[in-house]
């Protein structure tokens, strides 16, 4: 009897039908830990996000409009960053993390407070939380170097220069 064109020849192997490994030049140690710290970071970034994000709904006072407006675009930015960090990780070959569970335990950050603070308080929690997410990216940076991984460290740099900056123009409203 003649096989039909829709049957297979042959029955693939096992390993034939694995994806190959990662072989880019990163061992997985390396690989794992750069992982790992990205992890970090895309729990940082998304706390400090739906911080950001409770901010600008929550906002009153005087400076009202000015940090509404203000806190939209910084959300705006933090939720266009976590799609790139967890991309890097998925590229590593490790699962990204995604839930609240996750980052909760994840996170240098605090959750934002159940009572929305002072309009002030908030850009003081504001400051505080890009500089916790500029230490941890900082962090990572050597972990990154030693693996010669020179995409996270363009990820890193890129994440570094825009908590550092926002950090600074939120304290110069704090200023007197």
């Amino acid at each position: 009897m003649a096989k039909s064109a829709t049957q297979p020849s042959a029955k693939l192997s096992a390993a034939t039908r694995l994806p190959p490994p990662i072989s880019i030049g990163i061992s997985e140690n390396d690989r794992a830990a750069i992982a790992a710290g990205l992890s970090r970071l895309l729990a940082d970034t998304y706390t400090l996000y739906l911080t950001t994000h409770n901010f600008h709904w929550n906002v009153t006072g005087p400076m009202f409009n000015t940090l509404h407006q203000m806190f939209m675009a910084q959300y705006t930015e933090l939720w266009a960053a976590v799609d790139p960090i967890a991309e890097r990780i998925r590229s590593l070959g490790h699962p990204a993390p995604g839930s609240y569970a996750q980052f909760g335990k994840l996170t240098s950050i605090a959750d934002a407070p159940a009572t929305p603070p002072k309009a002030l308080d908030m850009v003081r929690i504001l400051v505080q939380g890009h500089e916790a997410v500029a230490r941890t990216a900082r962090a990572l940076f050597p972990t990154a170097d030693k693996a010669s991984d020179e995409p996270t460290a363009d990820l890193l740099t890129q994440r570094l220069t825009v908590h550092e900056q926002t950090a600074w123009m939120l304290r110069s409203l704090l200023e007197e």
